[in-house]
C-alpha cells in the first residue's frame, strides 16, 4: 500500500467510510501525492492522450475563435482569456503563440490561469515564462474579475476530472456507494445518500423506475456544477466554453449504460478496479452536461450551443478559410491534427463542446 492509499485508510480509521467523491479528490490531488501533482508526461509516451498532445492545432483553432469572439466586442479597453485547469500550460502556449498575428488583441489581452496547485503553477510559469508578465495566475475563478471587460472562461477536459459521487439504484431509490477499509483493503459500501446529496439527485419517474436495473451505476458531481455557476458569476460579458466527453441526462439514464462511467487510465490502458492504487492512475468520469448547461441558464446565461468537438472544429476552420492570413500552410502533419482532433473515430465525435454566453447590459 502506497502512502497515500495509507493517508485515505487512516482517514477512514477516524471519521468512519468516506464519499467516493472524497476518494477521488485525495487519489487526484494530495498534495505531493495525487495523481495530478505529481508532473507527468502527457501523450503518447505518457498514461493518456489529449486533444492538447496532438499538436499546437487545438490551441490555433480556438485562438483564432476566440480572437473572432474577442473583436467583436470592440468597446472594451480589457480582453480577458480565462483558462481552468491547464495542467503545464500547453494549451496557453498554443493560444498565446497564435495571438501574435492579432498584435491589436495581444496588446490589451491579459490570459488568466486559475489554478489552486503550487506545483501545477510552477509548471505552467515554465512552459509560460516567454509570456511574462502578460500572463497571471489566481487560485479561485471567483478571483479571476466581473468588472466591466470582454471575458472568454473556458476549460480543457477539466471537468471530468472533478470529484463525483458514485451512486447505485437499489429497490427504487438511489444509495451512495462510499469507501471503506476491511483488513487493509478498500472495499464499497452502500449507504443511503446524506440529505444534501439527495436533494440533488435526479428524479426518476415511474417509466424509467420500472425499467432501471438494480445496481444501475451513476456519477453525480456537485463539484462540477459549483465551479460551473462560479464561473458564470465571473463573467460580466463574455463566453463560457467547456470543451470535454460527457452525456446528456437522457443519454447517461439509459438502462443499458448501466456501469456508469468512472474510468482508470494507466499507460493508455483502461485500469481494473476504481479503488486500486490511489494516486498512480487517472480517475475520469462523463461530464453531465445536461446539469452544467441548466446551472449557467439559472444564472442567466445563454446557451449557444452543444456539439461534437468535430463541428465546433470544422465550424472554425470554415472561418479560417475565408480570412486571408489567418492560419499557415496546411502541411501535411497539420492535416493529421485536424482528422484525429475531428474524425468520429478518433476524438470528434468523443468529445463535446459546451457553450454560454452573457452579454453586458448598457
Amino acid at each position: 500500500m502506497n502512502r497515500l492509499a495509507l493517508q485515505i485508510q487512516e482517514e477512514i480509521k477516524r471519521d468512519g467510510p468516506i464519499s467516493f467523491a472524497r476518494f477521488m479528490e485525495l487519489a487526484l490531488y494530495a498534495p505531493g501525492l495525487g495523481y495530478y501533482e505529481r508532473q507527468r508526461e502527457i501523450g503518447r509516451r505518457g498514461d493518456f492522450f489529449t486533444s492538447v498532445s496532438v499538436g499546437p492545432l487545438l490551441g490555433e483553432l480556438l485562438a483564432f475563435q476566440f480572437a473572432q469572439w474577442l473583436g467583436r466586442d470592440g468597446p472594451f479597453d480589457r480582453l480577458q482569456i480565462v483558462e481552468a485547469g491547464a495542467h503545464q500550460g500547453a494549451l496557453a502556449a498554443d493560444i498565446l503563440g497564435w495571438m501574435r498575428r492579432r498584435p491589436d488583441l495581444l496588446a490589451r489581452l491579459e490570459y488568466c490561469l486559475v489554478e489552486p496547485s503550487p506545483a501545477r503553477r510552477a509548471w505552467q510559469e515554465q512552459t509560460l515564462r516567454d509570456w511574462l508578465p502578460g500572463v497571471k495566475w489566481v487560485s479561485n475563478i471567483s478571483e479571476a474579475g466581473s468588472e466591466q471587460a470582454s471575458r472568454i472562461i473556458f476549460c480543457n477536459e477539466f471537468l471530468d476530472a472533478m470529484p463525483v459521487h458514485r451512486l447505485a439504484w437499489n429497490a427504487r431509490k438511489w444509495e451512495e456507494c462510499r469507501v471503506a477499509c476491511e483488513n487493509g483493503v478498500f472495499v464499497w459500501q452502500q449507504a443511503a445518500p446524506p440529505p444534501e446529496l439527495a436533494e440533488s439527485l435526479p428524479e426518476i419517474g415511474p417509466e424509467l423506475a420500472a425499467v432501471l436495473p438494480s445496481g444501475f451505476i451513476l456519477e453525480h458531481s456537485p463539484s462540477a456544477v459549483a465551479w460551473w455557476k462560479k464561473a458564470a458569476a465571473a463573467l460580466a460579458h463574455g463566453k463560457l466554453l467547456t470543451l470535454d466527453y460527457g452525456l446528456t441526462d437522457q443519454e447517461r439514464l439509459r438502462p443499458e449504460r448501466s456501469g456508469g462511467t468512472l474510468r482508470t487510465y494507466a499507460r493508455h490502458l483502461m485500469g481494473g478496479g476504481l479503488l486500486d492504487n490511489p494516486g498512480e492512475c487517472d480517475i475520469t468520469a462523463h461530464v453531465n452536461f445536461s446539469a452544467i448547461e441548466a446551472t449557467g441558464r439559472t444564472v442567466g446565461l445563454a446557451t449557444e450551443g452543444l456539439m461534437e468537438q468535430g463541428k465546433f472544429l470544422t465550424q472554425i476552420l470554415a472561418q479560417t478559410e475565408v480570412e486571408p492570413g489567418g492560419f499557415e500552410a496546411w502541411t501535411p502533419s497539420r492535416t493529421r491534427q485536424f482528422q484525429t482532433l475531428t474524425h468520429p473515430d478518433h476524438l470528434g465525435r468523443a468529445f463535446r463542446v459546451l457553450i454560454q454566453s452573457h452579454q453586458l447590459r448598457t
